[in-house]
């Protein structure tokens, strides 16, 4: 991979790494109500996850939608339902001092099993393998894979931090639970440029 080619990706993965969606939400979502100590496994299955996920897309997975077009289709249901789910467990989410002993953020497989079902991390790996592994071939796949490796832990970083940051700001439950609501309401919201642009 040339540098201008490894500064563009670079460019593309920070745009769309640090930009609000489905992963960020529930990283500041998980911040706000667990802490950064607590929400370190679901931060670590984000960073490392979706790199993973970039792998098998780029060497063959991408080749199921390029021959059978309805899997975009069966995709996006599965994301709008799982999304959905998430969403509702957001919003219901209690506050510390209400939640039930067994509340907990997601764990390393969670999040990154969620990177299957994520419309924005789709779009993310298509466009990357599209623009910068025409050829799909291993080197530069794992170039997309390491450079979203990397800045995604920054990325995941930086939003668990801003949810730790609004902890204290939260203190009281019922602003908790409304920040909860809202966090909700923008990950539903975070689906529809995805499903429908």
């Amino acid at each position: 991979m040339t540098v201008d080619l490894l500064l563009a990706l670079c460019l593309f993965a920070a745009a769309t790494l640090f930009t609000p969606g489905p992963n960020n939400l529930m990283l500041m979502a998980s911040g706000a109500n667990f802490g950064l100590r607590r929400t370190l496994p679901h931060l670590t299955g984000v960073a490392l996850g979706f790199p993973l996920m970039i792998l098998p897309v780029g060497l063959g997975v991408m080749e199921v939608f390029d021959r059978w077009p309805p899997a975009y289709t069966i995709l996006k249901v599965a994301s709008v339902v799982y999304l959905l789910w998430l969403a509702r467990k957001i919003a219901t989410a209690a506050p510390p001092a209400d939640a039930p002993t067994d509340a907990r953020p997601l764990s390393f497989l969670q999040a990154a099993g969620f990177q299957w079902v994520n419309p924005k991390a789709w779009s993310m790996a298509l466009g990357a393998i599209t623009l910068y592994a025409a050829a799909r071939d291993l080197t530069s796949i794992l170039w997309i894979a390491g450079t979203f490796a990397t800045l995604g832990t920054l990325s995941a970083l930086t939003w668990v931090t801003l949810g730790t940051g609004l902890k204290r700001l939260l203190g009281a439950p019922g602003r908790l639970r409304r920040f909860n609501r809202v966090m909700a309401v923008l990950l539903v919201a975070s689906m529809l440029p995805v499903l429908f642009g």
